[in-house]
């Protein structure tokens, strides 16, 4: 039983002007994502900053949106680390908390081996029983995990369910796959990839690009999960110079931005982030306009 199938939101953290995080600011675009279709509430990962929220804060975002959520969809929390120690307690926490779900990146700036790997995962795994969705972004890491480890993984580890693939790498994720046999639930991680990585047997995106156009990233997935692939095709087709637009500079700095110029006042960055150039912010602006976003 998958943990959810659509679109999950990689939801940003609010932020108050002192840059605390901003909790009343985070309830109300988690009723605004539900309310728009979003399938599942993916809280503390990338999008969110949780790099650098505190452990403290880290744990309290979690509990917070388990509880702004009121299960009307599942959660999934961001708990990887480059410390396995670390990611088992983020990983214990937000259990603790009720989450649906754990998402844990492959351990960045360690540059882990294929064996590393195993070790670190299978460790979190036997740590906790919530299921587990591993998460691959060499672009991000430095640590590009091998369908053959992805595998493995899935096969000696009951509670690691998923994949959250963002190599960009169709043939790699097709693989990995085949090596399954078609059983890992696998969720696009690029938003300009969606389509093509359903059409392998993917069930899902956890996604950016649905923090400003939620109905449209559920309605894509839920077409061709359908099996109306036209109009999913056609959804994905459309919103490629928006999705180029959100990474052209890097996450969340543009998806932030975009917010504000929607009127959704999520604060700004934690350093070392910071915010979006002029030119970047002026055409991002034109893009969401053109795809028939209102700013404020």
């Amino acid at each position: 039983m998958a943990i959810f199938k659509g679109a999950g939101v990689a939801i940003v953290t609010p932020m108050k002007e002192n840059l605390d995080v901003n909790y009343e600011k985070l309830e109300e675009i988690i009723n605004y994502q539900i309310t728009n279709g979003t399938d599942c509430i993916v809280i503390a990962g990338t999008t969110g900053e949780g790099s650098t929220l505190t452990m403290e804060e880290h744990a309290a975002v979690i509990r917070a949106a388990v509880e702004f959520t009121k299960h009307r969809v599942p959660v999934v929390a961001g708990t990887g680390s480059n410390c396995t120690k670390t990611a088992i307690q983020l990983s214990k926490e937000a259990e603790e908390a009720g989450v649906d779900g754990l998402l844990v990146v492959t351990p960045y700036y360690n540059k882990a081996t294929q064996n590393g790997l195993i070790s670190h995962y299978s460790q979190i795994a036997q740590a906790v029983k919530t299921p587990i969705i591993m998460y691959n972004v060499p672009g991000r890491t430095g640590c590009n995990m091998l369908p053959e480890t992805t595998a493995y993984l899935f096969e000696h580890e009951e509670n690691i369910v998923g994949l959250k693939e963002a190599t960009g790498n169709v043939a790699q994720a097709s693989k990995t796959m085949y090596l399954t046999d078609g059983k890992l639930d696998l969720y696009s991680g690029e938003d300009g990839l969606v389509v093509p990585l359903l059409s392998i047997g993917g069930i899902g995106v956890i996604s950016v690009w649905s923090n400003v156009a939620p109905q449209k990233v559920h309605d894509m997935v839920a077409s061709y999960l359908a099996g109306d692939t036209k109009k999913a095709m056609k959804l994905q087709r459309e919103a490629l110079p928006l999705v180029d637009a959100l990474f052209s500079e890097v996450n969340p700095i543009p998806v932030k931005k975009a917010m504000n110029l929607m009127g959704m006042n999520v604060g700004s960055l934690r350093s070392p982030l910071c915010e979006m150039g002029e030119e970047n912010a002026k055409k991002l602006a034109e893009v969401m306009k053109a795809y028939g976003i209102k700013l404020a």
